[in-house]
C-alpha cells in the first residue's frame, strides 16, 4: 500500500462495495476450545494414607454437592511433594449405560452409578 488514498484502502475503510463488515486485517485462528478440564488442588495433612484418603473422599463429595460442576471422579489424591504419584478416589468403572462409578476406588461388591437408587452393574462380590 503506497498511500491511504488507494481505492482498497477507502473500500475497506468503508466497508465492500456490498456492503457489511471490511475483511479481518488477521485470518481468524481455529475455534477457541470449550470445556477444558482443570485440577485443583487442596492441601491438608494427615497422619497417614488411610486417613488422607478418607478425608479426600469426603472433601471432593462435599464439594460436589455444592459445585455439580465439578468431576467427581477425576479425584485423586498424592503427597504434596510427589503429585506425580497420584492416585484415583473413586472407582470409574464404565457401566452398560456409560455411567461411571462413584464407589470409592476398590470397593467391594457392585458397582453403582451416581444418585440415590442409582443402577448397579458386576459381579457383586466376584468383582
Amino acid at each position: 500500500m503506497r498511500d491511504n488514498g488507494s481505492a482498497y484502502w477507502r473500500r475497506w475503510m468503508v466497508g465492500p462495495l456490498i456492503g457489511g463488515d471490511p475483511p479481518p486485517a488477521v485470518p481468524p485462528g481455529r475455534a477457541a476450545r470449550t470445556g477444558r478440564f482443570f485440577t485443583v488442588h487442596l492441601g491438608f495433612s494427615a497422619p497417614d494414607l488411610a486417613v488422607a484418603r478418607e478425608v479426600a473422599v469426603g472433601y471432593a463429595e462435599a464439594l460436589s454437592l455444592l459445585r455439580p460442576e465439578l468431576a467427581l471422579g477425576a479425584s485423586a489424591l498424592s503427597p504434596a511433594d510427589a503429585w506425580q504419584r497420584a492416585e484415583r478416589l473413586f472407582c470409574g468403572a464404565v457401566g452398560p449405560d456409560g455411567e461411571r462409578c462413584l464407589d470409592v476406588a476398590g470397593h467391594p461388591g457392585f458397582h453403582h452409578a451416581p444418585g440415590p437408587g442409582g443402577l448397579g452393574w458386576g459381579g457383586g462380590d466376584q468383582d
